[in-house]
This record gives structure tokens, C-alpha cells and sequence, in this order.
């Protein structure tokens, strides 16, 4: 049955995706936040197809933590889910992409008008130069700039393999407050496969951790405080599954 259902869910995944795409094209000759606007649109809509379909409900918590104004989100990432639910949570995000992705149909043509920050990772100095100029331009702006430290989704309750450099060297060039987003998505939603699990995905906007900091020191904080509250959100994902870490 999961099975099922997850097939019917990837249709109104891309099938809304083609629908809301084409039929918000206008937003292309106007201002951003229009485009922002579709976009967490879409996001809603994706919350909406989890729970009637594969009956995955999507909790938000920790709004009250989310303040005025600029803001890096350091986010744990074990789903494509995870990439959407941000437009939902807050104002004016601008996620960290890989340059490629900007000449995909549609996807690509977003991107461009939401000023996403696309990076080029065929080398290490230049992507550095690249994301600091890029996120600073964003930060000037009053945006909040979407990072993913482990760089690639990763399996719920596997090793953390943080890249640090990105996240610091961003942290010491816009000068501004790193939120802690923690997420158990990966749960409901695996990084790999078709299979849509039911069940609670609860993502957690923790306190932010202020600007200024010494960059290793702001790193190991913010390492520990994901790394604590995704393991909570863990269990207790499994517990709304009737499931253990034994079953993982």
C-alpha cells in the first residue's frame, strides 16, 4: 500500500509542480517576493499531498526563534522536502545550490528570479570567493541564506559529516546570527527510493547563535545543538511509527 500511494504522491508531486510552475510564469516580470510567494506555495501544497496521501504529517516548530532581519540557516538535510519547508518558515530565503541546476526548465528560470545563490563547485578557492560574495549581496538585502554544512542528504541517525569551511567562511563574511535548523525528514521521506513512509516530520528552527563569534567556536556550538535536537526529533519520529532505532 505504501508503495501505492507513494506512486500516486510522486505524480502530484511533478504534476503540481508543472501546474503551479507554468501558472505562476507571470511572476517572472514581477517584484521577487512574488516568486518567493509561488514558491512556498508549492510548499504548502507538498505538505498538504503528504498528509492525505501517504499520511506523513509536516510540524513546524520554533517560529518564536526565527528574529527580524538577515540570518544564516545552518539545516540538517535528509530530504528533498527540506529544500521547500523553508519558504514556508521564513520571509525571504535564499538556498545555496549547485550552478547546474540553473538550467533546468522552470527550476532554473525560479532560481534566477528569487536570486538563489548558485555556486560552482569545480573548484575550492573560486566556490569559496563565489559563496561569500554571492551571500553577502543576499545578506545586504535583508534575506535569510539556506546552507546545508554535511553538503549532501544524509540517513536519519547516520554520522554527521560536516563540511565546515562553507558554513564559516559564509559566517565571518555577512557577519550576521546562524539559526539551527533540525529536521527528522528523512524518516517519512528517505534520501533514496520511491517509498514514502507515514508517519511525523517535524522540523525545528532553533535559537540562533550570534554573529561574531569565533568561527570554531560558533561551529562547534552549532554542530552540537543540530546534532542534539535532530536525534530528539528522531525518536520521536519513530515513536509516532511505533519504531526504534533498531529498525533503522
Amino acid at each position: 500500500m505504501n508503495t501505492l500511494r507513494s506512486i500516486i504522491f510522486v505524480i502530484w508531486l511533478y504534476g503540481g509542480m508543472a501546474v503551479i510552475g507554468i501558472t505562476a510564469l507571470p511572476t517572472m516580470l514581477l517584484p521577487r517576493r512574488f516568486a518567493i510567494r509561488a514558491i512556498g506555495l508549492f510548499a504548502q501544497y507538498l505538505r498538504v499531498g503528504l498528509r492525505l496521501i501517504c499520511g506523513v504529517r509536516v510540524e513546524l516548530r520554533g517560529r518564536e526563534h526565527i528574529p527580524d532581519g538577515p540570518l544564516l540557516i545552518a539545516g540538517k538535510h535528509q530530504a528533498m522536502l527540506d529544500v521547500f519547508i523553508p519558504f514556508i518558515l521564513f520571509r525571504d530565503p535564499a538556498v545555496i545550490m549547485k550552478r547546474e541546476l540553473l538550467w533546468y526548465p522552470a527550476l532554473g528560470w525560479y532560481a534566477l528570479k528569487t536570486k538563489m545563490i548558485a555556486i560552482d563547485r569545480s573548484g575550492v578557492s573560486r566556490t569559496m570567493k563565489m559563496l561569500q560574495k554571492q551571500g553577502k549581496a543576499r545578506a545586504e538585502e535583508g534575506r535569510q541564506i539556506l546552507i546545508y554544512p554535511e553538503g549532501t542528504r544524509t540517513k536519519p541517525g547516520a554520522d554527521p559529516d560536516y563540511k565546515a569551511a562553507g558554513l564559516t567562511g559564509l559566517y565571518g563574511a555577512v557577519n550576521v546570527p546562524v539559526l539551527p535548523l533540525a529536521t527528522n525528514s528523512g524518516l517519512c521521506w528517505p534520501a533514496r527510493g520511491l517509498t514514502r513512509r507515514p508517519g511525523l516530520v517535524i522540523y525545528e528552527a532553533l535559537p540562533p547563535i550570534e554573529a561574531g563569534l569565533d568561527r570554531k567556536a560558533m561551529f562547534a556550538s552549532l554542530k552540537a545543538e543540530l546534532e542534539t535536537a535532530s536525534d530528539r526529533l528522531l525518536d520521536e519520529g519513530l515513536a509516532a511509527q511505533g519504531r526504534t532505532r533498531d529498525d533503522l
